[in-house]
């Protein structure tokens, strides 16, 4: 089932494609407006050729109608409507006229109105492009303009960079110049200067030779017709701005005038022939007409010039251009869109002695699977040039007057702004150097005048004393070192700044702190580097903190705990070895002194914090020899502490630089962006363009291009103010910054190394001997004496601190002081805490004192009682005695006894009472008291 459906489709689309091939026509007639009768002839025998040949499809008949050119363009459009049109014609070949360049033109009119193709064989004229006036018209000659892309490869192969450029200024020469701007531009080849000449003018002004004579390049091309020509030579001749050291280059028209000079080039083209040129667009139409027949609906041509435009025209016409011949009559041949012939065969002439043309090479269109077209030189000795030299000129004049440009960059170049009626200092080896305006050079005209002083100045009249030239400085006109921007919203992009005012002629030399790079270095010259430097970073010193315990930096806490371990460990140890030891106490021998004794543990501690704190230690040593032996083995252990505390402290605090945060390019914060931490470089400089170029800093370079500033001094004040944290750029100028300013500080590391290099033109003559003189300034020590006298001379101020050990202040040490302080404060403390101990201890002695007093007076009153009442018992009793008697009698006289004074109480003497107790015990009080 599906093979009947796709069997049924085919069938159907065969119908079809035979319904189609059915109904177009047969019979195709293709017309001749030719030159000749010979050529009409031609013309019939080459259609008949291709109609019985194979190109065209099987049952197809090929016809031929033809008329002669007429030198009256309007006859000939009138016989193109009455014999041409009328047979129904296809295309038609347009030969070239024997007496009006406007002939081929009014046939491209009258079948252009009907969209019938028309095929010029000779038409050269670049009006025939343009696809609004001749809609129809293709052509198997190149046009004039094509002639450029011949004049650039020889421009090329001499390796001449600068050329002049001499036109008539008419539609061909405009497109011409059109031609040239864009192929030279491709080419790195510059456009000094653009002459045009107006056709006609046999009287040319002092001005025109003037700008020719004036320019450095002495590489002249002209296009121009055969009487302008001859006009522009007579002229160049009457000045010498043909003879020795220049190069014409000219157009094939000029190359037929009979007063061109000797040694001239130009191009003819090769296959002018035209039975060559009637074959090959013979071939062409039937080439076309057989694939329009294969795949069109081709309806017939109209028979009267009163019929509408053909519907078949314009679609004939693309089939027309899309065609190829790989071996035709005339070479190679293809078509672009406007119709005009892409590859052309071209022999290079050079006028030699006497007016005769030599070919010296061709140019041929490029082979299969290539693009450009081949340029062949016979030999460069068999070249003529102007003058009779047979030396291939230089192609430029030196001139020794050359227009400098500058920038102000510090310490490379400092300017000073003058004063109404003030001149530069020569003393102060100062240049003049004006700002100019926009209109430089042409209008000299100072915007501001300044003058400029310092490193790059004093190079720069080193180097016009070497090289032997004159100059005069000026400051840039936008004061930018040169980017690579659109300009006015446009696609095409241009640079601005010192670079552009190169490259636009505005300016011959760039003297100033220019870095080298790739993109730079495609579109101007360098010399080799007068200074190498890197790229670096600078950033705001941190507040440098120190607290307190800035003195116990070299240890770590822990290592700290073990020292205070230990000190109180040994003293232990000393105290009980000297306490155990049999000879922790000793008497000398024949000494009435009394024996020592051991260590008791308040002598160790002091020994031990004595030894570690180097403290003399004159009481207190250990006593016995097991004790001393740890002993020197502590004060060994405490001489490398102290030592190696020393030497740290001197690392942490006398050797105490100020330090960068940054690291460097590969710094964390760097890499990874933070919102706290900004960073950026100045806009379209060489740092932006070198973090453009490499891939591994991407991430960096979009972080900085929306923070990026216009200028160095706004980024310098931006990290100041704090606005900006790091700032990128050139280590020489940001280490010239940090050693004048001690609040900045650069990173250490240096990347993106490159040198300062003086900038020229694309082959300037200039660069070589610019190169040699720098090189001869380092090797004689001149660059070195620049250095010291402009880059380093103001690192008064900030140079010991970067390269010499801090000195130590009261935030380094303050701890120490504190501690001081401290003990101080703790001394005062105890010495309170021990008066009121002593005031208190004085005051029980005094209580025991005045309780001991009072004791002995008590006692002392009791004894007296006691006495008292003893000696009144021995009254009584021997009142007693006497009045008895020792019979019992009573006796007036008492007998004499002894009265024992012992203190022992006799049995009959009566104990006290405790009322008289009590008694004692009131006056003890009242005593005491």
């Amino acid at each position: 089932m599906g093979l009947f459906h796709l069997t049924s489709i085919l069938l159907s689309v065969l119908v079809l494609v035979l319904r189609v091939k059915a109904e177009n026509p047969t019979v195709y007639t293709v017309a001749g407006v030719l030159s000749g009768e010979d050529k009409q002839v031609l013309f019939e025998g080459a259609v008949r050729r291709i109609g019985s040949s194979d190109i065209l499809p099987d049952g197809l008949i090929f016809n031929s109608t033809t008329i002669l050119m007429n030198p009256n363009p309007i006859r000939t459009a009138l016989a193109v409507c009455d014999n041409l049109i009328k047979s129904k014609v296809y295309a038609v070949v347009v030969s070239h006229s024997q007496g009006n360049e406007l002939s081929p033109a009014s046939v491209s009119y009258t079948c252009g109105f009907y969209d019938i193709p028309v095929i010029g064989l000779s038409a050269r004229d670049t009006v025939f492009s343009d696809k609004n006036i001749h809609a129809s018209f293709l052509r198997t000659l190149p046009p004039y303009s094509h002639q450029v892309d011949v004049w650039i490869k020889l421009v090329a192969l001499f390796g001449w960079k600068s050329v002049i450029f001499i036109h008539t200024n008419d539609r061909d020469g405009r497109s011409v110049l059109g031609r040239l701007h864009n192929l030279a531009e491709e080419n790195r080849i510059e456009v000094e200067k653009t002459v045009e000449h107006e056709p006609g003018v046999t009287n040319l002004t002092h001005s025109f030779l003037t700008e020719v004579r004036e320019a450095k390049s002495r590489i002249v091309l002209m296009y121009a017709n055969a009487e302008d020509a001859a006009v522009i030579f007579h002229a160049a001749g009457s000045v010498n701005l043909t003879g020795t050291g220049y190069v014409w280059i000219v157009s094939e028209q000029a190359l037929t005038v009979e007063n061109r000079p000797d040694g001239i080039l130009g191009l003819q083209l090769s296959h002018q022939e035209e039975q060559a040129h009637i074959m090959d667009s013979v071939k062409v139409i039937a080439q076309a007409l057989g694939d329009m027949y294969e795949a069109e609906n081709i309806t017939e041509p109209p028979s009267s010039c009163g019929e509408s435009t053909w519907e078949t025209g314009k679609i004939f016409y693309k089939y027309l251009i899309q065609q190829k011949l790989s071996r035709g009559k005339t070479g190679r041949i293809a078509f672009d869109e406007s119709g005009d012939r892409l590859y052309a065969d071209y022999e290079i002439i050079n006028i030699q002695k006497g007016g005769r043309k030599v070919t010296v090479g061709t140019c041929t269109p490029p082979g299969e699977g290539k693009h450009e077209m081949e340029l062949n030189l016979k030999n460069e000795t068999t070249i003529i040039w102007p003058g009779g030299s047979v030396e291939k000129p230089e192609g430029y004049v030196i001139s020794t007057e050359l227009k400098v440009v500058t920038i102000e960059d510090k310490p490379f170049l400092w300017v000073r702004k003058l004063q109404p009626g003030e001149n530069c200092s020569a003393e102060q080896k100062e240049v003049f150097c004006p700002r100019p305006t926009s209109s430089f050079p042409a209008d000299r005209v100072w915007m501001e005048e300044y003058c400029c002083y310092g490193y790059c100045v004093d190079m720069l009249v080193k180097l016009a004393e070497k090289v032997n030239f004159t100059f005069e400085l000026h400051l840039t006109i936008d004061g930018n070192f040169g980017s690579y921007d659109r300009r006015n919203d446009s696609t095409k992009r241009e640079w601005n700044g010192m670079i552009g005012e190169v490259i636009d002629g505005k300016a011959d030399m760039i003297v100033a702190p220019l870095t080298i790079n790739p993109e730079r270095a495609e579109f101007i010259d360098f010399s080799k580097p007068f200074k190498y430097q890197g790229i670096t970073i600078l950033e705001k010193k941190g507040v440098k903190t120190s607290n307190l315990t800035s003195f116990l930096q070299p240890f770590e806490n822990t290592l700290w705990g073990l020292v205070l371990f230990c000190v109180h460990l040994v003293a232990l140890v000393l105290y009980l070895l000297d306490r155990f030891s049999p000879f922790g106490r000793f008497k000398l021998p024949q000494s009435d002194e009394t024996e020592e004794d051991a260590l008791n543990l308040s002598t160790a501690l002091w020994f031990s914090w004595g030894v570690i704190l180097n403290s003399g230690i004159g009481e207190g040593t250990p006593r016995s020899f097991s004790a001393r032996v740890l002993g020197m083995v502590w004060a060994g252990f405490a001489m490398i502490i102290v030592a190696s505390y020393t030497a740290n402290l001197a690392a942490f605090l006398v050797l105490d630089k100020p330090q960068t945060t940054i690291t460097g390019i590969n710094d964390a914060r760097l890499r990874n962006p933070q919102d706290n931490f900004s960073y950026a470089t100045v806009k379209d400089s060489a740092v932006d363009m070198y973090f453009r170029r490499q891939v591994e800093f991407s991430t960096m370079y979009r972080t900085m291009e929306a923070k990026n500033l216009y200028s160095v001094e706004e980024a310098i004040l931006s990290v100041k103010n704090g606005s900006l944290k790091a700032f990128i750029w050139d280590s020489s100028r940001l280490e010239f910054e940090a050693s004048n300013d001690c609040e900045l500080v650069t990173a250490a590391e240096l990347f993106g190394r490159s040198g300062y290099g003086i900038g020229l033109p694309k082959g300037s003559p200039w660069t070589e001997k610019v190169t040699l003189a720098i090189l001869d300034f380092h090797e004689s020590g001149f660059m070195e004496e620049l250095d010291n006298k402009y880059v380093h001379r103001h690192r008064k101020a900030c140079s010991t601190e970067k390269y010499s050990p801090a000195t130590l202040g009261l935030s380094n040490m303050a701890g120490v002081f504190v501690l001081v302080g401290g003990g101080i404060f703790a001394g005062v403390f105890l010495i309170f805490i021990e008066i009121v101990y002593k005031r208190h201890q004085m005051m029980k002695e005094r209580e025991l004192e005045i309780a001991r007093a009072a004791t002995d007076r008590w006692r002392g009153t009791i004894e007296k009682r006691k006495n008292m009442r003893r000696k009144a018992m021995i009254k009584n009793m021997q009142e007693h005695r006497g009045l008895h008697g020792p019979n019992g009698r009573m006796s007036a006289y008492p007998e004499k006894s002894t009265i024992n004074s012992s203190p022992t109480p006799q049995p009959y003497q009566r104990t006290l009472s405790q009322k008289d107790i009590a008694g004692d015990k009131m006056i003890f009080k009242e005593n005491l008291v």
